[in-house]
């Protein structure tokens, strides 16, 4: 029988500030990673992360739970969607996405 376990964001197994608008923090549990994205108002990937992947557009496939805030993504073939607290979404690489509003956007993400 497995014992209970326990980890919380406070305390991240790692945490990165992958730009000056965005931080990440990460907790594992038996090898499975989840991070805790927040993003500042007026983050957009093409002008905070473009720079740090060097590609024309955000090359990540994201799976992620959107906590608060408001996100808008825009496909490279025109696609586009608003998500916001509570939301589910999965992202496919070649995207641009950016927050909406006033207050930080924050998500889980797990990685696939």
């Amino acid at each position: 029988m497995g014992s209970l376990a326990k980890k919380n964001f406070g305390s991240p197994d790692e945490s990165s500030l992958p730009a000056e608008k965005i931080k990440s923090e990460m907790v594992e549990f038996n090898g499975l990673k989840l991070y805790r994205v927040t993003a500042q108002p007026g983050w957009k990937w093409s002008v905070d992360l473009k720079p740090v992947f060097n590609t024309p557009s955000c090359p990540m496939d994201h799976l992620l739970y959107m906590i608060s805030g408001q996100m808008l993504v825009h496909m490279d073939d025109g696609q586009e969607l608003k998500y916001q607290a509570g939301d589910i979404a999965a992202i496919p690489p070649g995207h641009d996405g950016w927050g909406i509003g006033d207050e930080p956007t924050i998500w889980l993400e797990i990685p696939h």
